[in-house]
C-alpha cells in the first residue's frame, strides 16, 4: 500500500500530541527538548503537509480545532502501534535485553552507577533472569551527550545546567556543589560565608571545559552576577574528580566539587566546606537516551525501572 505525500511522519504527529497534551506550543517545546521555534515551525509545516489546520495560537496558549482534534486521536492510536511495534523489534534483538552501553559523567559513574548496577544484578538473579552486561565509558558530560546522539552509548548519565535538546531526559539523583579547602587554607577559618564575587576572583582547581561540574558552577555565577562576570584563570586544570581532590588536598588551591566527591574526606576532616553566599548550587542529575518516551523493553528500560526515578 502507498500513503500519499499528505500523510505526516511519526515526529510530528509526537509534536502535535505534545501541543495538545500540554496546551502550548512553549510547554510542548519543554516536553519534547526542543526550542519554541522549532516546535512552532514544525506544527506550522505539519498543517501545511496535511492541509489541515489542526491549532490556533493565542497569547493564552494553543488550542485545536475540531479537525486537530480527531487528528490527534488518530495520531494517538498511531503512535501507541508504532510503540508495540519499536518495542517487539526491541524484544527480538536478543542483545538489546542483555547488553547496555553506558557512557556516564564521573560523578555518577564514580559514585552511584555502582550501587544501581549492583541492584539491578541481584534482582535478576531473585528472578532467575540472565544479568545486564554494562559496558561503561565514564567522561565528561559534553562527551556522553554526543555519544548518546550518536548513538555510540544506548544510555547517557548527565550532571550539566541543561536539558540536552533532542534527547529524552529523566532526573535519576540529586547532588550540591560544594567549596572545598585544605584545613589549613586562610577560607577554612573565617566566618563569613565566601560570596559569589569573591569566588568568581579566585583561582581554582577544576574539570576540564565541557565537566558538567564546571558547567554547572559558571552557570550559576552568570545567574549571580550577570552574563559579564569573568571568572579567573584555574590554577589547574585536571581532567577526573579524584585529581581534583588530590590537588586541592596537596594545597593547590580551593576547588567546587561535588558533595558526593568530596563526602569522605569533609567527614574525615581531610577537605573543609565553606559555605557560600548568593549561588545556587543543587543540581538534578540526568538520565539521556532517543527514541521514545518511555524505552522499549530491554536493558535501557530495565535500568530506568531500577532507579526508580520520575520522567522529566
Amino acid at each position: 500500500m502507498t500513503l500519499s505525500p499528505r500523510m505526516p511522519d511519526l515526529a510530528a504527529l509526537e509534536i502535535l500530541l505534545a501541543v495538545a497534551r500540554t496546551g502550548s506550543v512553549s510547554a510542548a517545546a519543554r516536553d519534547v527538548g526542543l526550542s519554541q521555534q522549532a516546535v512552532s515551525a514544525r506544527l506550522a509545516a505539519l498543517e501545511s503537509r496535511t492541509g489541515v489546520r489542526l491549532a490556533t495560537r493565542t497569547p493564552r496558549g494553543a488550542h485545536l480545532t475540531p479537525q486537530g482534534a480527531v487528528v490527534v486521536e488518530w495520531a494517538d492510536r498511531l503512535l501507541q502501534l508504532a510503540a508495540e511495534v519499536d518495542a517487539g523489534l526491541a524484544a527480538l534483538r536478543e542483545d538489546s535485553r542483555s547488553t547496555l552501553r553506558v557512557s556516564a559523567s564521573l560523578t555518577v559513574a564514580e559514585h552511584l552507577l555502582p550501587g544501581w548496577l549492583v541492584g539491578l544484578q541481584a534482582d535478576a538473579a531473585r528472578r532467575g533472569q540472565t544479568p545486564i552486561r554494562v559496558v561503561l565509558t565514564a567522561t565528561n558530560s559534553d562527551h556522553v551527550i554526543e555519544q548518546v546522539g550518536t548513538n555510540q552509548a544506548d544510555l547517557g548519565f548527565i550532571e550539566g545546567p541543561t536539558v540536552p535538546r533532542g534527547l529524552r531526559s529523566r532526573i535519576v539523583g540529586h547532588d550540591e556543589l560544594v567549596l572545598v579547602v585544605p584545613p589549613g587554607h586562610p577560607w577554612a577559618r573565617r566566618r563569613a560565608p565566601v560570596t559569589a564575587g569573591e569566588l568568581a576572583a579566585a583561582g581554582l582547581v577544576t574539570r576540564e571545559p565541557g565537566s558538567g561540574t564546571r558547567d554547572y558552577l559558571t552557570a550559576a555565577l552568570r545567574e549571580a552576577l550577570g552574563d559579564g562576570v569573568r571568572q579567573s584563570a584555574p590554577v589547574l586544570e585536571l581532567s577526573t574528580a579524584a585529581a581534583v581532590r588530590a590537588a586541592v588536598l596537596a594545597g593547590a588551591a580551593p576547588a567546587v566539587v561535588s558533595r558526593l566527591a568530596a563526602g569522605d574526606d569533609l567527614r574525615a576532616g581531610r577537605l573543609r566546606h565553606v559555605p557560600l553566599e548568593g549561588l545556587r548550587l543543587e543540581r538534578d542529575l540526568r538520565a539521556i537516551w532517543t527514541g521514545p518516551r518511555v524505552p522499549p523493553p530491554g536493558a535501557l528500560r530495565a535500568l530506568l525501572t531500577h532507579i526508580g526515578a520520575p520522567s522529566a
